[in-house]
């Protein structure tokens, strides 16, 4: 009788203590985390992170603080602090990100738990840090050939760079399989009894738009698309030429100043692929437009035929999976033939290139197909 009437004493005893227990640490310690990294990066690329704990209790704890990074953000070593407290302690931890893939990522707060010194009863608590991680499209090193560098060209010109221009005449020669019809040059070719055609003054570009039909071509095209289009965009920016990206979205804001770099990245980072059919929204006038895809459609077509209206050149550029590598992408499984868009979009390249709509096709890794003379 005795011992039970002991044991119930310390049951007792200890049923107040761990209420005691809990009622003392019911209520969170006093914590602030702040991290210093930087707001975006390129895929691919390494930024410092630095984490810093502030912690003040006026009871001795038991502590454990996780932080860990959105996906396919990758650290070096968790974020995890844990250890016991009386009173207020600071804590850092330095160490680096790896940004994997490219993307918009809201990294969440912390999460904070805490006990008594017996670790008998553990609580969370949510630490209010939540920031954006923006991950724009890693550019890789382009190998324009002359057949697209006039895109891009501003400055100095010559006969191989810079764009046509219509309106001014510099010579007239003979005819060469190839030439565009409308450029014939009937007066001449009357007076001299051979054909010839009009070869215009050259023109530097004004700016760049670039627009990226997701409609097809699933992810591999997404991604090698998105590349090529981030490197336009540098190549354009070194030639400080205004840039812009178009989606379906619609259009960044056209500029040569960080703040278009911004946008134009942004815009990339966050694309996916769309089933919905491709509209080309209204670009600036006057300006070079570029059109990314994987399989070009009719309404691609007709939309590339109305943004000539007002765009000085329309360059169609087909990407088709299975018959374009990345530069230096370690080979996979290569297509013999192209595609039947492809070869659809060749059979009308002739008639484009008369009004204005340059049709290439990367092929390979990253050689360059003229379709139409």
């Amino acid at each position: 009788m005795n011992f039970l009437i002991s044991a119930l004493v310390w049951l007792a005893v200890l049923g107040v203590l761990g209420a005691l227990l809990w009622w003392l640490y019911r209520k969170p310690p006093h914590v602030s985390l702040t991290r210093e990294v930087p707001p975006n990066g390129f895929q691919g690329t390494r930024l410092p992170l630095m984490v810093r704990l502030d912690l003040h209790s006026r009871l001795p704890i038991r502590y454990l603080l996780e932080d860990p990074t959105p996906r396919a953000v990758v650290v070096d070593a968790p974020v995890r602090l844990s250890g016991e407290l009386l009173g207020h302690s600071e804590q850092e931890v330095r160490t680096h990100l790896t940004l994997n893939s490219r993307g918009v990522y809201e990294w969440p707060g912390a999460t904070l738990h805490w006990a008594d010194p017996l670790g008998l009863f553990w609580r969370s608590v949510s630490v209010p840090v939540s920031q954006r991680l923006d991950v724009f499209p890693s550019p890789h090193g382009l190998r324009l050939p002359d057949l697209l560098r006039p895109l891009l060209s501003e400055g100095g010109l010559s006969r191989r760079l810079g764009l046509d221009d219509p309106i001014s005449l510099r010579s007239v020669r003979e005819y060469v399989p190839g030439d565009p019809p409308g450029r014939i040059h009937w007066r001449s070719s009357a007076r001299t009894g051979t054909l010839s055609v009009r070869e215009p003054e050259r023109t530097a570009a004004s700016s760049v738009t670039v627009y990226l039909d997701v409609s097809s071509g699933g992810e591999v095209f997404t991604e090698s698309a998105v590349r090529l289009a981030a490197s336009l965009v540098q190549e354009a920016l070194a030639l400080e030429l205004p840039v812009s990206v178009a989606t379906n979205a619609g259009v960044t804001p056209t500029g040569r100043h960080a703040e278009a770099l911004h946008s134009a990245l942004l815009r990339l980072a966050q694309l996916q692929p769309d089933p919905a059919p491709p509209v080309i929204p209204p670009t600036r006038s006057g300006g070079n437009l570029i059109i990314l895809s994987a399989s070009p459609a009719p309404a691609l077509i007709a939309g590339a035929m109305r943004a000539r209206a007002t765009a000085s050149r329309v360059a169609i550029v087909a990407m088709p999976e299975g018959f374009y590598l990345e530069p230096g992408e370690k080979p996979r499984r290569q297509w013999v033939a192209a595609p039947d868009s492809v070869k659809n979009l060749e059979r009308q390249a002739g008639v484009l290139a008369g009004a204005g709509i340059l049709v290439f096709v990367l092929r390979g890794n990253q050689s360059v197909l003229r379709l139409g003379g």
